[in-house]
């Protein structure tokens, strides 16, 4: 399993640096990949269901300037997302996206905003997906009401044995088109420990390796996770936002999924925000 690691974070270099923000040309968009092995990957959400109107008030789609979706993004503010570096990185001029709220459809319904900034995480890294957090600021401020809301931010080291919701648009393919319904699934936060070693145990242990102490996990069962298309989006708890979707070996495969652990990151963001 490690040459198969290994290919597809040199693909992950490969395809983001080939953004051309300025084009109107969908195929020059690439989806941002959520998986270290794009193999045989499966459908959206797996396990999940469909989302209903308001369930997710915090769930933000983050589309190109043609409309087309490639991420989730999560409010933190009246002004503010946190998503995932893969998803924004090469994308940080303000006129290389919109943020769209209120909607669990990604291409329709929902108030479209323009930037006014977009910061990757300096320590951001291509090659192991390390420090994969971003922060955007709208143009506008975002009103809030049953179908659009912010969600607190983790301050505290999250250990394992704690429900959260993972929400998103996920492709019904490997580099295909996303569903068009919001969809989400309930998971466990696992302790980054236990995470290695299930990765570890399953063979995959580059894969154990990239589980940095500022990252997190959750795992629920064999046949559940989250897919392409979902980075960007948030495991939250009692409405607060605990880790951002980073990557996975597609997709509910019986091994974790990991996040970004926003706790870690609480001073580099409240240094770009103020929150």
């Amino acid at each position: 399993m490690l040459g198969k690691v290994d290919f597809v974070v040199l693909s992950l270099v490969v395809i983001t640096n080939s953004v051309h923000l300025n084009s109107e040309n969908l195929s020059e968009y690439p989806l941002p990949l959520t998986g270290l092995d794009i193999l045989d990957a499966d459908p959206f959400i797996v396990g999940g269901s469909a989302a209903s109107l308001g369930q997710f008030p915090y769930q933000a789609a983050l589309r190109t300037p043609a409309g087309l979706f490639f991420c989730g993004g999560v409010i933190i503010s009246n002004r503010w997302v946190v998503s995932a570096a893969h998803c924004t990185i090469n994308r940080d001029l303000i006129i290389s996206f919109r943020v769209v709220v209120g909607t669990i459809n990604h291409s329709s319904g929902g108030t479209e905003f323009t930037l006014s900034r977009v910061v990757n995480h300096p320590n951001y890294n291509a090659g192991t997906i390390a420090n994969d957090i971003s922060l955007t600021q709208v143009a506008g401020t975002f009103v809030f009401s049953g179908t659009v809301n912010q969600v607190a931010m983790g301050s505290a080291f999250l250990g394992g044995g704690v429900n959260g919701n993972v929400a998103g648009w996920g492709a019904t393919a490997t580099g295909g088109q996303p569903t068009t319904q919001l969809r989400w699934f309930q998971t466990t936060s696992i302790t980054n420990a236990d995470c290695r070693n299930r990765f570890n145990a399953a063979g995959e242990t580059r894969a154990a390796s990239l589980v940095f102490d500022h990252k997190m996990c959750s795992f629920t069962r064999n046949g559940q996770g989250f897919c392409q298309g979902d980075s960007g989006g948030g495991f939250v708890s009692n409405n607060v936002v605990h880790g951002i979707v980073s990557w996975n070996i597609p997709c509910g495969r019986g091994v974790p999924d990991v996040y970004d652990r926003i706790s870690s990151h609480r001073s580099w963001i409240n240094s770009i925000t103020g929150l």
